[in-house]
């Protein structure tokens, strides 16, 4: 079956329907001046490519849901007032088919998602697939919603696939709990394991890395007796009051060692109140250690923001700098990389991560003026006017740390003694690209050369601008 095309998004501005024309303009020149401040040019030696879809940004979980898409515009907000992405390909992302859905998720639980309707319940219990109950409501345009993030995560993974991306960014993805058949945990389609099984088409090994505060339950049961992925997720851990109640550092995967995927799965349980020196160190530490072993050839990392401080449902004292600190270690190792969002329901701290961690992506984020632009849309919602505020700025109040550094170190020593059983990187016949999706890359690349012929005037106006591109303007 034909993949469906691709959308190419040369420039994603702000529509001249909600502002004019002529507010469109003056917003496009302090994007511009804005760039230059910054020095945000394209990065050398590599490709970013970010994958986007403002109709993601609508559905409305619910008045008192924790789950807020408005974060997403936040995000787009910074990124584009910074003028970030004329740094990136950006991507309009698609709805993922049904057949492409059901790579992993049962066939009849894609089709009750798919005509569920939404309906008030006075007892607020979990119906038919967990859909209906207060985590996973039913609401109006539920299936497009899951469809395009899912979309963007899966477009995501064949830019890697096709080299046209070294680093892919979608930060409406990374909803890890949704399981196989059913939803959990505010997630309804599970689009980590579906980028991941893109992947599997050509990567012989995937490590994927969660930084969110909550397990990550789903991808790990979905690769549980699979060699061909190792799963380590560092959250809060408490089998009793924690969500999702899982993720101890005994869970490794299947018991029996035959089992392909035994020792795959790791675990880095922490305590309440983590700091960014021990996160960051015990993150280096644990990752270096995969790498060493496991010999990946590609990266997922979710980057759920709940693990930052303040956040209404996490638990550690996390700053912006030492979450995007994760961003920058993975990149560093020099491997393709798809960056997914996830958790994190404060949104105005949520967009400042993932802002943060897009700067990292293109290597502005040194050089980023720490003054929120004035012209960024809803800036007054961000409270202090600053991209990485201190608790005292928030006016938050720091958890009491319960994470000691013996703790700590029997953590990492405790991965390490896994990864021992690890009978080195299992051995996996490539494959080449498929071809339908070895041909996406040729469709896109035509759909961009007619965008361009056809918006040719604007188009080459910018060029010699130079916006952007290093170099053009000395």
């Amino acid at each position: 079956m034909r993949r469906p095309r691709v959308k190419t998004v040369l420039e994603h501005e702000v529509s001249e329907d909600e502002h004019g024309s002529q507010d469109n303009a003056v917003y496009s020149a302090l994007i511009k001046e804005e760039v230059l401040r910054n020095g945000i040019v394209r990065p050398k030696g590599y490709n970013v490519s970010w994958h986007l879809n403002p109709e993601i940004e609508k559905p409305h979980f619910g008045v008192k849901h924790p789950m807020k898409p408005f974060r997403l515009t936040l995000t787009k907000s910074l990124v584009m007032s910074y003028g970030m992405h004329v740094a990136m390909d950006s991507y309009l992302s698609r709805m993922a088919t049904p057949e492409e859905l059901e790579e992993f998720h049962a066939s009849d639980y894609i089709e009750f998602l798919r005509t569920a309707m939404p309906r008030y319940s006075p007892t607020a219990q979990p119906g038919a697939f967990g859909l209906g109950a207060g985590d996973c409501p039913i609401f109006q345009g539920l299936f497009e919603h899951c469809s395009l993030y899912a979309g963007a995560s899966v477009d995501a993974a064949r830019k890697l696939i096709n080299n046209q991306s070294d680093i892919a960014i979608n930060w409406s993805g990374g909803l890890h709990h949704a399981r196989k058949g059913s939803a959990f945990g505010f997630c309804y389609i599970n689009d980590v394991v579906l980028a991941i099984l893109e992947l599997l088409r050509y990567h012989p090994r995937v490590l994927y890395i969660d930084i969110d505060v909550h397990h990550g339950d789903g991808v790990e049961q979905a690769f549980w007796s699979s060699d061909r992925v190792m799963t380590l997720s560092f959250h809060k851990y408490d089998p009793t009051s924690f969500f999702p109640y899982t993720g101890g550092i005994d869970t490794t995967g299947p018991k029996d060692p035959r089992n392909p995927g035994a020792h795959h799965s790791l675990n880095v349980p922490l305590n309440d109140g983590i700091t960014d020196a021990q996160y960051t160190m015990i993150f280096q530490k644990i990752v270096n250690k995969c790498i060493e072993h496991y010999r990946p050839t590609a990266i997922v990392l979710q980057c759920g923001a709940d693990s930052l401080v303040g956040d209404p449902i996490g638990t550690f004292n996390l700053q912006v700098k030492a979450h995007a600190a994760c961003v920058a270690f993975c990149k560093r190792l020099n491997l393709p990389l798809l960056l997914l969002g996830g958790g994190g329901y404060r949104p105005r701290n949520v967009a400042r991560a993932w802002a943060l961690e897009t700067a990292v992506a293109i290597g502005c984020d040194k050089k980023l003026n720490e003054e929120i632009p004035a012209h960024t849309p809803f800036r007054s919602y961000f409270g202090p006017p600053v991209l990485c505020p201190n608790t005292a700025e928030l006016g938050i109040t720091p958890k009491i740390n319960a994470n000691s550094k013996k703790q700590l170190d029997k953590l990492v020593q405790a991965i390490s003694e896994q990864l021992r059983y690890l009978k080195g990187a299992p051995s996996v016949q490539m494959q080449t690209i498929p071809p339908d999706v070895g041909g996406i890359r040729q469709e896109v690349e035509d759909e961009l050369r007619e965008e361009r012929e056809e918006r040719d005037g604007d188009f080459r106006r910018r060029r010699e601008n130079g916006l952007g591109i290093a170099g053009e303007l000395w």
